[in-house]
């Protein structure tokens, strides 16, 4: 009993520490944000920029997500859309978005297989649309991106600094069927937007930002010859952690933005979403071994049941009921704190839920420590130490 009790408090205060960090960097955030809007209404800052999307099959949702890219109120841009192959159902869809916004300057090219030393094939293809953009300064974003009308404004600022190489979004989780799909989709959608986002807000006020988001950056073009080259970014699984990792180390500005995106989760079942998500615990032990080991004290529900069940079992039944109760208080003020913060319209939903995210994120976390193969997009692959990836 006694170590339940000792393993159930300190879980217990290092999640309340953490929480009250969280609170401390979404007010912080927010503040930089209100700042950086209202200067971005009025800059002049405006210079041409290529806009790269990797595309591959399609999802969905996707058409309204490729139809936002389209209707940006930016002077002068240009779409890249890069698939494998002509056939490509992802690329077929950009070219008919594409039909209805005549007045926008879009290419779509293809670049064929990856080659052996790519195990990440998004990266081939954005080596392919880097050899093909006529701007220096780059946009990248996925498929499942869905972004405003000031988009390409906001997110260009942080380029404005010629000693910042990079920046990236964070992004709110939303669900194409919204209440009405799975509740393991809504979970994992929460999860983005809450329990991502939350490390990322607090690495940034405690340390700087020394690492990428990949879903939506601001990028020069040397950046990645300075990270290394595509070559050699396309080894990792989790590639745009490398280049901002690398950039930084290399004393490249980078930058996390304050535009929030939104990113579109697939309807899927809980197994399928359960295996996306290890896939990117396991990205992330490896990427960061030593950060993602602190992670764990991260997290509030598993140590509260942890004090329920000492609670129950040591005859103090009503002490172990508040202390669960106030592991779910915890995350709700998290939750709270990053969604309004965020702009999330549905935050209350999000905050309410995300308990029991929180608890299937350490079920995750535990999990991320089983094994190094993982399966995508048809094929097995290992992940190495460091992030590497390679085909067994």
């Amino acid at each position: 009993m006694q170590v339940f009790f000792w393993i159930a408090m300190a879980g217990s205060v290092t999640s309340t520490i953490y929480c009250l960090m969280v609170i401390a960097a979404a007010i912080r955030f927010g503040l930089r944000k209100r700042r950086e809007d209202r200067a971005a209404e009025t800059t002049d800052f405006l210079p041409p920029v290529s806009v790269l999307k990797p595309l591959h099959g399609t999802e969905e949702g996707m058409d309204r997500n490729l139809e936002t890219f389209f209707e940006q109120a930016y002077p002068e841009f240009e779409l890249l859309f890069c698939a494998r192959h002509e056939s490509d159902a992802g690329l077929q869809l950009a070219r008919e978005v594409g039909k209805r916004y005549p007045h926008v300057d879009a290419k779509y090219v293809t670049c064929g297989e990856p080659t052996p030393q790519f195990h990440n094939a998004k990266v081939f293809s954005l080596a392919k649309l880097d050899s093909v953009a006529k701007y220096p300064l780059f946009i990248t974003s996925d498929a499942d991106a869905r972004v405003a009308p000031d988009y390409l404004r906001k997110m260009v600022q942080n380029l404005k600094d010629p000693h910042v190489g990079l920046a990236s979004s964070i992004y709110l989780g939303t669900v194409h069927h919204g209440t009405e799909a799975r509740f393991s989709s809504q979970l994992d959608a929460v999860g983005k937007s809450v329990e991502m986002s939350s490390g990322v807000m607090v690495a940034d006020m405690l340390e700087g930002t020394k690492f990428a988001l990949g879903v939506t950056m601001a990028v020069r073009k040397e950046s990645f010859v300075v990270a290394g080259g595509f070559e050699e970014l396309g080894q990792f699984y989790a590639d745009d952690f490398v280049l901002g990792n690398r950039l930084a180390t290399r004393g490249v500005g980078v930058r996390l933005a304050t535009h929030v995106i939104r990113l579109l989760v697939e309807d899927t079942p809980f197994k399928v979403s359960f295996k996306n998500q290890l896939r990117w615990m396991q990205s992330t032990r490896r990427s960061r071994p030593w950060g993602h080991l602190g992670t764990g004290l991260t997290f509030a529900m598993p140590f509260g049941l942890l004090g329920l069940l000492w609670g129950l079992l040591s005859g103090h039944a009503l002490f172990g009921v508040a202390w669960f109760g106030a592991m779910i208080v915890n995350r709700w003020v998290q939750a709270g704190a990053v969604l309004r913060v965020m702009g999330d319209q549905n935050w209350l939903r999000g905050m309410l839920i995300y308990p029991m995210r929180d608890l299937l994120g350490s079920i995750l976390w535990l999990g991320s420590y089983g094994g190094d193969r993982f399966y995508y997009r048809g094929q097995i692959y290992r992940m190495r130490e460091g992030g590497r990836v390679e085909a067994p």
